[in-house]
């Protein structure tokens, strides 16, 4: 018979708080409807959502703060045509 070895539990590894603040910020897009607003729209949001995020996470640096910026006005996009759906469209 083989012995049943002891299973250690796994430690979770909690979010940092860049996580935690892109995690948010996606949260808020998807509740306030950002996507399919106006360009000047989007950018008077990200700009009073991104100040709301800085006071929030106080300890996101600048640059983790542009970078997240970034994602987000990635992910309010409209997806981009492959070659084969223009072509089909054409």
């Amino acid at each position: 018979m083989a012995k049943k070895q002891a299973r250690r539990p796994r430690e979770v590894a909690l979010p940092t708080p860049f996580e935690e603040a892109r995690d948010e910020m996606y949260q808020h897009i998807m509740q306030c409807g950002v996507i399919g607003c106006e360009p000047e729209d989007q950018a008077a949001w990200f700009d009073d959502t991104m100040a709301y995020l800085a006071d929030r996470f106080s300890e996101l640096t600048q640059k983790e703060l542009g970078q997240i910026r970034v994602l987000g006005e990635r992910f309010v996009q409209p997806p981009k045509a492959t070659s084969a759906q223009v072509a089909t469209a054409v």
